[in-house]
């Protein structure tokens, strides 16, 4: 089966643009197993953000997918055409990456 994933990029300074991309995939694969094959077999330079394995952690992958808040590790891959963009009302760090938290809860390195 193939996905089409269309992908508003772009970052603070430039322009937003969307690339699409197929994707091949087998039934019960994720948006974000879709985007993790763009980024090693098309385009490395696609930014995403996730922490699945053994992060303990989740919220990560949060983004709008065909103009819906969800994760991009539940959502499944499907035959056609899906479009994802960046988290709104967030600030945009590059492609999908927004920032989390707010900046008052920041890590910041000492120095």
């Amino acid at each position: 089966m193939k996905a089409t994933l269309k992908i508003k990029r772009g970052t603070p300074d430039t322009a937003a643009h969307e690339d699409s991309f197929d994707v091949d995939f087998e039934a019960g694969q994720s948006i974000l197993d879709g985007l993790r094959a763009v980024r090693h077999n098309a385009d490395p330079t696609l930014a995403f953000r996730f922490a699945c394995i053994n992060a303990n952690a989740c919220k990560e992958c949060m983004m709008l997918i065909d103009g819906k808040v969800d994760y991009a590790c539940t959502v499944k891959l499907k035959e056609g055409v899906t479009t994802l963009a960046p988290l709104p009302k967030k600030a945009l760090v590059r492609d999908l990456v927004t920032e989390i938290a707010p900046p008052d809860e920041r890590l910041h390195g000492r120095g």
